[in-house]
């Protein structure tokens, strides 16, 4: 699936493979209106500090019993996959808030949060799988939408575009 270009041409004298980096990493803005932009930041901040601070600041330092759930998952290295799933919550949570790296810590929160429905949650009732399920339904928004104009990526972007065209 193609990404959506920027609303802002890319200079002149600027790649392909530049323009490339920059429709994925700061995301299409053409085409959404303001008050949409409004609303994905809302949802941006409050569910990337939700899983932040309500989920992945709790499991830093992953505890045994955390390490050992992993374990008990089949994967491999649980120690440094539980010390991932972690980082990722909190990191990419606080990533997803700011608008940083969106697409990145998105694809790191699809990943955690598959692992966390299907395999860690695997037998329990979908109540107990939801929060798995809704974070990364929200993580694939920002994954195949970009963070919109209302984040630090599109000003870092978008300050670079201008350094690079002066």
């Amino acid at each position: 699936m193609p990404l959506a270009r920027s609303a802002t041409p890319a200079p002149a004298h600027e790649s392909s493979a530049t323009t490339s980096l920059r429709a994925l990493l700061a995301g299409p803005v053409a085409g959404v209106s303001r008050s949409a932009d409004v609303g994905r930041v809302i949802l941006r901040v409050v569910a990337g500090l939700s899983l932040a601070f309500a989920h992945g600041i709790g499991k830093i330092p992953p505890s045994d019993q955390f390490v050992g759930m992993v374990a008990g998952m089949g994967l491999p290295a649980p120690g440094l996959l539980a010390w991932l799933a972690a980082l990722t919550e909190f990191g990419g949570g606080v990533l997803l808030a700011l608008g940083l790296l969106t697409r990145l810590a998105a694809l790191l929160i699809t990943v955690s949060m598959l692992v966390a429905a299907v395999l860690a949650h695997a037998g329990d009732p979908y109540s107990t799988r939801e929060p798995s399920v809704l974070y990364m339904a929200i993580a694939l928004l920002y994954l195949f939408a970009g963070p919109g104009r209302y984040s630090l990526d599109a000003a870092l972007f978008r300050r670079a575009r201008d350094a690079l065209s002066s």
